[in-house]
């Protein structure tokens, strides 16, 4: 691709991370940084420009105490944009010292938590990085596609029997989704079979060598605990290699279970569906946990296609004309979300959402859910499992909005 970054020598001393918008909207930013009283930080980016090591991770110190100093709607956003320059800085010295998995380090969490002004540079040196590191690594399993190695999820049919032990009551007893071979939009939910099979993804995110030689030393955000409505549930920065090392050896639970989500990544192609009648691609995520995870009844607000990489999942979905008798909170922040704990519902607080009727599947791989919007959907992995979500909006509804 021509327009790639490039590393400006292949000796480690002298590799270098280009960063145009940096370059051009430094002085600029650190205008607005001062103007905020983040005068020692100005100095500290002045020195870590010189050649200074400490001052860039001092910088970078000083900006994270900022991103901390309050809720974090409250956190001014020249200050995320502050963390985002000196993560870059931070990451220049590393990478010029031929320690990738830092610069990584330091990249990723800028591309997590900072501002928008740098974040092609961002992306765009995580790309480099990710390049030298694999060359440093002299794998050959990215370029032959031969991965013997352990796999994810082995192929095995669904024992439905085993599988009604663990699902909601009902399950698999009223409307199937139907299966189709393409997809009109018709309001209502529908499988999309044989659609993936020339994805990479499909042939690759089943080995964990090839996941942890492309992204091992990438930082991740997880979320740990049984859901978001729990009280326990919390969100951890973690590497690719470590999350994948508690889905190998099984140390994520289902009480407890650390689970990928809403995280870009490669080897996946955007379905046509998101642009016909003039669609705009609105949102894309990876989603990948243990069996067992489990994503409480809620609905979105936009066209949704949930596209089975890796593994099988449940998901049970209820039409939009059903949210009164799903009893959504009343809470801004959950008002999409329902009350009813599908796997143990209350019918004496929630009588009408026990015999409510609804659409359910399991989602094999390499099938795709499209998810009309506003409907109401809950997602259980059957197994270790890797999907990815697309939200996008036609023409007509983003002139509404």
């Amino acid at each position: 691709m021509s327009g790639a970054p490039t590393a400006a020598s292949s000796g480690n001393h002298s590799l270098h991370l280009p960063t145009p918008t940096l370059d051009a909207e430094s002085q600029s930013l650190l205008q607005s940084i001062s103007a905020q009283g983040g005068y020692a930080y100005a100095r500290m980016a002045a020195l870590a420009v010189a050649g200074d090591q400490s001052a860039a991770e001092a910088a970078r110190d000083m900006a994270w105490e900022q991103l901390h100093s309050g809720p974090w709607h409250s956190v001014l956003p020249v200050w995320r944009d502050a963390y985002s320059m000196a993560c870059l800085h931070v990451a220049k010295f590393h990478f010029a010292a031929g320690e990738f998995g830092e610069a990584l380090g330091a990249l990723d969490m800028g591309l997590i938590m900072g501002g928008m002004l740098l974040r092609k540079d961002l992306h765009d040196s995580v790309v480099l990085v990710s390049s030298e590191a694999r060359k440093k690594g002299k794998s050959g399993l990215e370029a032959s596609g031969d991965f013997k190695g352990e796999k994810l999820v082995p192929e095995a049919p669904v024992d439905v029997n085993e599988v009604l032990k663990i699902l909601p009551l009902r399950s698999l007893t009223c409307g199937r989704v139907e299966k189709r071979s393409d997809l009109s939009l018709e309001g209502t939910p529908v499988v999309i079979t044989n659609c993936m099979a020339h994805w990479p993804a499909r042939t690759k995110w089943n080995h964990l060598d090839y996941l942890t030689s492309v992204a091992g030393n990438r930082t991740v955000p997880v979320e740990v605990g049984k859901n978001y409505l729990c009280s326990d549930w919390k969100q951890e920065l973690v590497t690719f290699s470590k999350f994948l090392e508690r889905i190998r050896t099984n140390t994520s639970t289902p009480v407890e279970p650390t689970y990928l989500a809403q995280h870009p990544l490669d080897d996946i192609c955007i379905p046509d569906y998101c642009f016909v009648g003039g669609g705009e691609l609105q949102s894309l995520n990876a989603w990948f946990g243990p069996a067992g995870t489990v994503t409480p009844l809620h609905h979105d607000p936009h066209h949704n296609i949930l596209a089975q990489v890796v593994g099988k999942k449940y998901i049970r979905l209820y039409p939009s004309s059903l949210q009164d008798e799903l009893y959504p909170y009343s809470e801004t922040m959950l008002c999409n979300s329902s009350q009813v704990d599908l796997d143990n519902i209350d019918k004496n607080e929630f009588p009408k959402a026990a015999e409510l009727e609804f659409m359910d599947c399991i989602l094999e791989e390499g099938e795709m859910l499209y998810i009309p919007p506003k409907w109401w959907h809950y997602v259980r992995s059957l197994t270790v499992s890797f999907s990815v979500s697309f939200w996008w909006s036609n023409e007509a509804e983003s002139s509404d909005s």
